[in-house]
């Protein structure tokens, strides 16, 4: 979601780049893209650095993902890939200091070493408001989570303008083949490897389920409303990541739709390039092409992030959502109990939010959050109420849909912080929390990963010694999950959120109204 916002206020860091690697006892397969020499450790064996795709360099920059090279001999599979090139921030909840390339298209799995059959499978999105991130983050370590008895997936995928990027020269030259969302196309393409690989790791292809946390969260949307990955996967989580905006279209002169095509040509024009040919395009320096801070931007002429091209995205998620073109299948949302509202930069994202709100509504609002709205608002608009949304609509299609709030804040945090913030849930979920947590801090991880890897098993996350989780109804219930707990409860700030959603429809409908 449009949570680049946040990194639009954050400060930008400098790391020295150190790459990292597994540990532990060598682990081998025979699986159909090549033999892999792992580490095998505590129970767990992992395998790191397997590329998915071949290198997006070169003349493949802008290009759907090519097959992976293969390789005859055992490949090792101990260290993990470069990092996308991206911009990297103070705070990130998921730090990464591997070196950056473009040559970044690589997976890394885990897998319980007992050597089960017909493991559950779940592959990560890795977040980070599609400029940033990284599947080899310690935080995002898959190995305590693959102890519990699953296989567990996480990747790399084109980032910034790598990812997203839109160009008439470019369309003329796909001839009507997707030609926008490379970043979405290198997801579906590590799906399908996950489909052709996963029997030799021991994984079940026929119960694949996919769950990431802000842009991964939204990257789930995404891929359950493109008919390019449908069968790839079975079910779906999604955190922190529905959202209710309106993305760029390839090619429109709709005043309030940025033309993914026209905003490409700018980028181009202020790289120097005023009429260039593919060529010329993938000639760009790659620090070029990284651009500034905030690669991700609403603003008409310098926008990157996901369009509408008709092909891998043939719609506003929510839309595809509402229509029913979704698959009916298993799907947890939600959020945590702050996401942002307590951050530093709030401030300015309040400012921000005001300008998008729909001027006629701004009643509505300030009766439900006060003048000035209290800082709830911003939890609100961007996430908290398009998760009970998505929830409604998905059990309003008859899919089996659960909601949650992570309010849990860290032992150690509680004197600074009052709630939950964006992406504080992905330690616990993962089972890598510091050494000096504390026992609700621990038991909160526990019940997390439960409910997830439940969800995975069987199409529930409930279970034996879990308090029960009903689906969404019609009184909005979810589960709050804190202090080494968790509790269905009816959703309190429901007036508050109708408040929002109502502010929502009115902008669309007014932007519809726009010929």
């Amino acid at each position: 979601m449009r949570a680049a916002l946040v990194l639009m206020f954050a400060a930008l860091i400098s790391q020295p780049a150190h790459a990292r690697s597994l540990d532990g006892e060598p682990a081998t397969v025979k699986a159909p893209a090549g033999t892999l020499e792992g580490r095998a450790k505590d129970g767990a064996e992992g395998f790191a650095g397997i590329p998915y795709a071949a290198p997006p360099v070169g003349d493949l920059r802008w290009r759907p993902p090519a097959p992976a090279p293969a390789w005859q001999d055992v490949r090792p599979a101990a260290d993990f890939g470069n990092d996308c090139p991206q911009v990297r921030f103070d705070g990130d909840a998921t730090p990464s200091t591997q070196p950056l390339s473009e040559d970044c298209l690589y997976l890394n799995l885990w897998r319980p070493a007992k050597g089960a059959r017909k493991l559950p499978v779940m592959v990560y999105i890795h977040g980070g408001a599609f400029v940033a991130g990284s599947a080899a983050s310690p935080t995002l370590d898959g190995a305590n989570l693959a102890r519990r008895g699953v296989m567990v997936v996480n990747f790399n995928y084109r980032l910034g303008r790598f990812g997203f990027f839109a160009h008439p020269a470019l369309s003329a030259e796909a001839g009507g083949q997707p030609d926008a969302n490379f970043a979405f196309l290198d997801m579906i393409a590590a799906l399908k490897w996950v489909q052709a690989n996963a029997a030799a790791f021991g994984g079940d292809p026929g119960n694949i389920t996919i769950f990431g946390e802000s842009a991964g969260g939204a990257a789930v949307d995404f891929l359950m409303a493109s008919p390019l990955a449908q069968g790839l996967f079975h079910k779906a989580i999604v955190q922190s990541g529905a959202n209710r905006e309106p993305y760029a279209r390839l090619r429109t002169d709709r005043p309030t739709r940025i033309s993914g095509e026209k905003a490409g040509a700018a980028f181009a024009a202020k790289a120097g390039l005023a009429d260039p040919d593919a060529a010329a395009l993938r000639a760009l320096p790659a620090d070029v092409v990284q651009g500034q801070l905030a690669m991700w931007d609403m603003q008409a002429d310098r926008f990157n992030g996901p369009i509408i091209d008709g092909k891998s995205v043939l719609a506003d998620p929510i839309e595809r959502f509402a229509a029913g073109d979704v698959p009916r299948i298993p799907f947890i949302v939600g959020t945590t109990s702050a996401e942002l509202s307590e951050e530093v930069f709030a401030p300015a994202m309040m400012d921000y939010l005001k300008s998008q709100l729909d001027p006629a509504s701004l009643a509505d609002l300030t009766r439900a959050y006060g003048d000035p709205p209290a800082p709830a608002l911003i939890d609100d608009y961007f996430f908290r109420e398009a998760a009970r949304g998505y929830a409604r609509i998905m059990r309003d299609h008859d899919a089996p849909a659960w909601r949650y709030v992570f309010d849990h804040v860290a032992e150690a945090d509680r004197a600074k912080r009052k709630g939950a913030g964006h992406a504080s849930e992905l330690a616990y979920l993962f089972g890598n929390l510091p050494a000096a947590a504390g026992p609700s801090d621990r038991e909160t991880a526990r019940l997390m990963g439960d409910y997830w890897v439940n969800l995975a098993r069987s199409g529930h996350p409930g279970g034996r010694g879990l308090p029960d989780w009903p689906q969404a109804g019609r009184k909005d219930n979810l589960l709050r999950i804190r202090a080494g707990s968790a509790a269905v409860e009816q959703d309190s700030d429901a007036a508050r959120l109708d408040a929002v959603e109502r502010n929502a429809n009115a902008r669309r409908a007014k932007e519809k109204s726009i010929p």
